[in-house]
């Protein structure tokens, strides 16, 4: 289980003992001195978030640049620039504040000519902290927070959040939350009017099996599913702008309010001024200041539209309140109940992420409930039968938890209160866990028999979705290639599984429970190297030599065998943490890339019902449903690393989004379609393993990432890139550009303290897009 408060912990060591160097400098830091007044501007930032605050912000000024240049609707393109230029615009200006602070000099500048320059820059390496004095691979911990602890005094909070709240890292991802949405809608743009541009646009590559894209019908003309996806896509960019504008008021506002209070009083750790200590106070200051912010965004909505200024053009006074009630309320929900588990950047870009499947959810229905009136569906992906199980299956398993809720918490209540403080008997508490497992399973059923399955049979046009499902697993390349393909899925997750149990088992076996670090996640805390702890003496000769093994009956063929197997395991290598979690992107490019190759269109939706899948998972896993949640629980914690401290688990949820994305949002382009799994089958995979065994220099002291794992990230992934053109998988490309945009990427894997199993798909995917390799 869990430690709570260890002062020592194993850190894992790099075989490369030599002396490494840094690329940049721990800090960049401008000190303006001001002509003939006796105060000083500095401005210092970490050079890790100065690299990505680059990278992001020149990402979105080039999407903005490349939309402007292929738009033909001049007027649509500049109000799109416009919104995202100002987006820019503030998040420089907030970086530039919170990272700034203006001095009085104690004593007055030495006189100097009047026209002299004002402005010295200087750049900044402060010592590192000298650790020497302990054995090799040890830290205190203690010593470790007194000397090199993250300065959290520039980050960001949402509205009466804490900094317990979040995910422990040393970069809140501001600019992450704020950039990602707003970068993947002009990716999403730029695609669809490059398609468009074209005298006979192809929806999907041409191995796409799926039937036509719905559209409505209108006497007097109606848009091509083209058109009526480009309008759509104008409309995500607004989502995401007015996104990125409440998640930046949200910041500025608790900033402020957090700068008065801190004049009044000193706070705990882990602890703001600000915010009051009850949990009921809490919510009620948050929901009455997400109705104020949805007003607000409702009455800016207003003003715009009656001054024509093209801002939020794409979005109606109903769709302006829908996605200002909904995000905050995902921010909120998501931060409570995800406990430690987000960073402010990754929370940002998943409930961005699920805003726009609900409006695209609340446009389908409009669709289908007034075609009349409707102009055209309102997607930002195709309305295939795909979009509309994804949103059956993705939301569907969401809105499941939400109403079976009252069962899982009960559920999780009386598996982790022990008997005595139940009141209750062992097998009366074991009788209730039986009862509130069945309610709930027989609770999903129903919900997804009856209202989701209900719902998806009246979106396919009152065609029952389980034969649509099962007639569309023959209509493959050939009709056995589908049911083989879920066979190859089924036969490797399989023996992955029984495989890693084994594993698993023999580690239990035979290594001690916590010996080098991996099997203990403590929140805050910085693993370090202990040596195992000495055997326990013998209870028969009291000595603390390790016993000798008992002798094997003979008699009994059996517990032969079973000796021998184990004095077989204790010489097999056990496998470290590390090893353990990559094996797993290695396996996604064994399982998924077949499956994108000869049929994306149906790993388009098995990549939805894994999602689903996990999700179910993970409700068993957390709330402690009989039978199967302490063996769910036990397998996962094997696997978990320092971002996994929080009550939920998103590793495998991260890993299989980052794979699939590049397929949930459909671009034509065949070597697009890989990102997902080249950057985390291959490219994360080599750059750890060669950073770990030969990196000698780091990008920065406040980084292991190193500068020989970005270049193992850039070509392993141009390299794979290339076999699968020389194989015929994706069509010709231009090397040269698909090196550096691949090459950007891994400076921003390199920089980013965010869950890269996420990110870096997302940003390669869209950046790919734009630079049209």
């Amino acid at each position: 289980m869990r430690n709570s408060s260890p002062a020592v912990f194993s850190l894992p060591v790099s075989p490369h003992h030599g002396p490494s160097t840094t690329v940049l400098p721990s800090q960049l830091q401008l000190h303006v001195h001001f002509a003939l007044l006796p105060w000083a501007w500095t401005f210092c930032i970490d050079s890790k978030k100065a690299g990505e605050c680059l990278l992001l912000l020149g990402s979105l000024t080039y999407a903005s640049s490349k939309l402007a240049d292929i738009s033909s609707q001049s007027q649509l393109s500049l109000a799109i620039c416009t919104e995202i230029h100002i987006l820019v615009a503030i998040s420089l200006l907030y970086i530039i504040c919170t990272h700034s602070t203006i001095k009085r000099e104690p004593s007055p500048p030495p006189p100097r000519p009047f026209f002299s320059s004002p402005i010295s820059l200087s750049l900044s390496v402060p010592d590192t902290p000298r650790l020497s004095a302990a054995p090799a691979g040890r830290i205190d911990v203690r010593e470790q927070k007194r000397t090199a602890g993250t300065d959290k005094s520039s980050f960001a909070f949402l509205w009466m959040s804490v900094p317990k709240n979040y995910r422990d890292s040393a970069d809140d991802g501001v600019l992450t939350g704020l950039i990602f949405g707003p970068l993947i809608a002009c990716a999403l743009l730029y695609s669809s009017l490059q398609q468009i541009s074209i005298p006979s646009p192809t929806l999907f590559p041409a191995n796409w099996r799926i039937e036509a894209p719905a559209h409505l019908a209108k006497r007097n003309g109606s848009y091509t599913p083209i058109e009526a996806l480009v309008l759509s896509r104008y409309n995500l960019i607004n989502v995401s702008t007015l996104c990125g504008s409440i998640l930046l008021f949200h910041i500025c506002t608790s900033r402020w309010l957090e700068a008065r209070y801190l004049k009044r009083r000193v706070l705990p750790e882990g602890e703001r001024g600000s915010v009051p200590r009850r949990e009921s106070l809490r919510m009620w200051y948050y929901v009455l200041f997400a109705v104020v912010v949805s007003l607000s965004s409702l009455t800016a909505k207003f003003v715009l539209q009656q001054l024509e200024s093209g801002l939020w053009l794409h979005l109606s006074l109903f769709e302006v309140l829908l996605v200002a009630l909904f995000y905050q309320f995902a921010l909120y929900v998501c931060l409570r109940l995800a406990h430690r588990v987000f960073t402010l950047g990754e929370l940002g870009i998943v409930c961005f992420g699920g805003t726009a499947l609900l409006m695209e959810f609340v446009n389908i229905n409009k669709a289908r409930l007034w075609p009349l009136t409707t102009p055209f569906i309102k997607t930002y992906r195709l309305p295939t039968p795909l979009l509309i199980f994804q949103m059956a299956l993705v939301a569907g398993s969401l809105f499941s938890g939400f109403l079976l809720s009252p069962i899982l918490v009960l559920s999780r209540h009386i598996a982790q209160r022990p008997v005595r403080r139940l009141r209750l008997k062992p097998e009366d508490k074991l009788r209730q866990r039986r009862l509130l497992a069945l309610g709930f399973y027989c609770g999903l059923f129903v919900i997804v028999v009856g209202v989701i399955g209900m719902w998806t049979r009246w979106c396919l046009g009152k065609r029952d979705p389980w034969l649509w499902v099962i007639f569309w697993l023959l209509e493959g390349r050939k009709k056995w290639s589908r049911p083989a393909l879920l066979v190859y899925w089924a036969l490797l997750g399989s023996l992955s599984v029984a495989g890693w149990s084994r594993q698993l088992a023999r580690n239990r076996k035979f290594r001690p429970w916590g010996v080098n670090g991996e099997n203990i996640i403590v929140p805050g805390a910085v693993p370090i190297h202990t040596p195992p702890p000495p055997p326990p003496p013998d209870p028969v000769t009291g000595s603390g030599a390790t016993p000798l093994p008992s002798p094997p009956i003979l008699a009994s063929g059996g517990s032969l065998a079973t000796d021998l197997l184990d004095a077989a395991d204790k010489h097999v290598p056990t496998l470290k943490l590390n090893a353990r979690r990559k094996f797993f992107h290695a396996l996604t490019v064994v399982m998924f890339a077949p499956g994108v190759a000869f049929d994306p269109a149906f790993t388009h939706l098995c990549f939805s019902a894994a999602f689903a899948l996990f999700t179910f998972a993970e409700y068993v896993r957390y709330f402690a449903i009989y039978p199967f949640g302490a063996v769910v629980h036990l397998f996962m914690n094997e696997f978990l690393d320092h971002r996994d401290n929080g009550t939920a688990i998103l590793s495998h949820f991260y890993l299989l989004t980052g794979c699939a994305g590049s397929l949930w949002l459909e671009t034509p382009s065949k070597l697009l379609q890989f990102t997902g799994i080249l950057v985390l089958g291959v490219g994360d995979a080599l750059a750890s393993i060669v950073g770990k065994r030969v990196g000698s220099h780091r990008w920065s002291p406040t980084t292991p990432k190193t500068l020989e794992g970005s270049v193992a990230f850039a070509l392993s992934i141009v390299a794979s890139a290339w076999l699968l053109r020389l194989a015929g998988m994706v069509d010709p490309f231009s090397t040269q550009r698909y090196l550096v945009v691949v090459s950007i990427a891994a400076a921003l894997e390199a920089f980013s303290d965010q869950n890269d199993n996420l990110t870096l798909p997302l940003y390669l995917w869209s950046v790919l897009v734009l630079a049209n390799p």
